[in-house]
C-alpha cells in the first residue's frame, strides 16, 4: 500500500477516514487502503492504520445484480459464527449507507495466512500438505453444516423451505440482466434443473461459494484453517448446493474464472472430487445421492456469475487484472452442467415445468 493513498479505486479514502474514526475505536491514525487480490465478484481492500489490520470489502463498480452484493448480509453471518467453531475473522462493522463512499461496505479484523489463490501457490505445496489443505476444506465445511441457525442467531437468516426452485428462479433472473450474448444451452440447462429437481435434505448455514481461495490457511500449518471468508451469498438452504458448488470448481471447466492451474487437481498431492464427496458423506453422515445434481446448478449458477464479470469488463468496470479470460468459461460450464445431469439421471423427482 501507498503510503499516502488518496485515490484508490472504489473508495473515497477521507470520508472512509472519518467514518473509521468514529465507529472503529482502535483506529489510532492516518488509514493506508491496497486492493487485495482476488474477489472478482466484491472489491477487497486491505485497510491499516500503522497498527492495527482491517480487510474492507465492497460491491463491484457498474450495474449489479440483486441481493448478489449484499454486505450488511455478509456482516451479520460473519458476526454470528464467531464462536461457533466455524474459522472465521472478527466482525467489525457494517455501513449500510452508500453516501460513505459509493456503496455499503463492511469491515473485518484482517487475518494472516497463506491463500492458495493460482496454480503457482497450489502447485509449491507439497503433495501431503496438498492433501491435509483439501481435507481441512471439507472438514470446515461439515462443521458450518452442522451449526444449528437458530442457536447462532440466524435462524431468520433465509427460507430453506423451496430453496432450490428460488436459487433457480434467481440465477435465472440474474442471467437476463447480464447476458452479453445469446447461449441456448443457458437455458436447456435450466430447465433440465427445474425438472428434475431433488428433495432437499436437512436445512444448513450455506456459504454459496465454497472453494478453496476463499479460505486463509493458518501460518505454517496448511492442515488448518484459519478463516473462511467471501460470506455474501451465504443463508439457510440446502448444504449439497455448498458441496457442489466446491466439486465444480474442482472441475478443469472453471479454469478461466479462478486462473491458471488453480484447479486444484491439477497441482500434486489434491484429492479428486469423488473423494472430497467421499470424505464430506463420512463425516457429515449426509446422504449424497444426488450429487451430480448439484453440481450442475453450480456450473449453472458460476456460468451466471461468470457472464456477469465478462459484462462488467466488456464496460471497463473491473477493477484489478486476470479478466480477459472469464468470458470464456460461461459456454464451457454450461455444456459441463448438461453433461452432468445427461451422464446419469440424478433424481427420481421429475417435476412439471
Amino acid at each position: 500500500m501507498n503510503k499516502h493513498d488518496t485515490a484508490v479505486a472504489g473508495l473515497d479514502v477521507p470520508a472512509l477516514q472519518r467514518y473509521f474514526e468514529r465507529h472503529v475505536p482502535e483506529c489510532a491514525g492516518p488509514l493506508r487502503f491496497g486492493l487485495l487480490h482476488g474477489g472478482r465478484s466484491n472489491l477487497t481492500y486491505a485497510v491499516t492504520d500503522g497498527t492495527h489490520r482491517w480487510v474492507l470489502r465492497r460491491p463491484p463498480l457498474g450495474v449489479l445484480t440483486p441481493t448478489a452484493h449484499d454486505m450488511d448480509r455478509e456482516y451479520r453471518v460473519v458476526a454470528a459464527l464467531g464462536g461457533t467453531g466455524v474459522p472465521v475473522a472478527r466482525a467489525v462493522l457494517s455501513c449500510t449507507d452508500p453516501e460513505v463512499t459509493g456503496a455499503p461496505f463492511c469491515v473485518v479484523e484482517f487475518v494472516a495466512g497463506p491463500v492458495l489463490r493460482d496454480g503457482d501457490q497450489a502447485g509449491s505445496l507439497d503433495p501431503a500438505d496438498a492433501r491435509r489443505a483439501a481435507d481441512a476444506l471439507i472438514d470446515a465445511l461439515v462443521t458450518l453444516h452442522a451449526v444449528d441457525a437458530t442457536d447462532a442467531g440466524l435462524g431468520d437468516f433465509g427460507r430453506p423451505d423451496g430453496y432450490l426452485e428460488r436459487q433457480l428462479r434467481r440465477w435465472r433472473g440474474q442471467w437476463d440482466r447480464v447476458a452479453t450474448r445469446a447461449l441456448p444451452d443457458l437455458d436447456a440447462l435450466h430447465d433440465r434443473l427445474a425438472r428434475v429437481r431433488p428433495p432437499s435434505g436437512a436445512p444448513a448455514i450455506v456459504h454459496g461459494d465454497y472453494r478453496l481461495d476463499n479460505t486463509i490457511l493458518v501460518p505454517g500449518d496448511y492442515g488448518r484453517i484459519a478463516a473462511i471468508v467471501d460470506w455474501e451469498m451465504a443463508t439457510l438452504g440446502d448444504p449439497l448446493a455448498d458441496l457442489g458448488m466446491l466439486l465444480m470448481y474442482w472441475d478443469p471447466a472453471c479454469a478461466p474464472v479462478l486462473g491458471a492451474r488453480h484447479v486444484p487437481t491439477a497441482n500434486p498431492g489434491f484429492p479428486t472430487g469423488d473423494e472430497l464427496a467421499a470424505r464430506y458423506a463420512a463425516r457429515s453422515g449426509r446422504d449424497i445421492q444426488f450429487l451430480p445434481y448439484y453440481q450442475a446448478f453450480a456450473c449453472f449458477k458460476l456460468a451466471v456469475i461468470a457472464e456477469g464479470i465478462h459484462a462488467r469488463y466488456l464496460a471497463g468496470q473491473t477493477v484489478g487484472t486476470g479478466f480477459e479470460h472469464v468470458g470464456s468459461a460461461v459456454p464451457a460450464l454450461l455444456r459441463s452442467g448438461l453433461e452432468l445431469l445427461t451422464r446419469e439421471d440424478p433424481c427420481t423427482t421429475d417435476l412439471p415445468m
